[in-house]
């Protein structure tokens, strides 16, 4: 899944940096690879019980590595949607982005219950 991700990270590099008029051709970032996000999401979420409250970032240096890329996720989508404000882009490289920060998460759950490691819940 991981290396698949990144495969994808790269076409999604390529398609941002390569407005939808542009005379090249370039690969983009479709919905099928926001469906294959989807469906690594649910096949992870067997796995974990349903949250009933927000979690604290953390557990396991694994699960917290991957709550950094979630969050840097994040970051670079809003960026995307601000850059397609601008000009005319792939709208599904935004679309990607935010299902893999969905995934990111549901990564970092799925790693902290196999390290052991229980969730912290968020107490405003």
């Amino acid at each position: 899944m991981l290396h698949r991700i990144q495969s994808e990270l790269f076409v999604l590099g390529a398609d941002l940096a390569t407005p939808n008029n542009a005379k090249v051709t370039v690969p983009r970032i479709e919905a099928s690879h926001v469906s294959a996000l989807e469906q690594d999401i649910d096949a992870l979420e067997k796995d974990l019980s349903p949250l009933k409250h927000f979690i604290l970032p953390g557990g396991s240096q694994a699960a917290s590595a991957i709550h950094m890329a979630r969050t840097i996720c994040r970051r670079a989508e809003r960026r995307t949607i601000a850059l397609q404000r601008e000009d005319e882009l792939n709208e599904q490289a935004a679309v990607y982005l935010n299902r893999l920060s969905d995934l990111l998460f549901v990564v970092s759950r799925w790693l902290n219950l196999k390290a052991g490691v229980s969730e912290e819940a968020w107490k405003p």
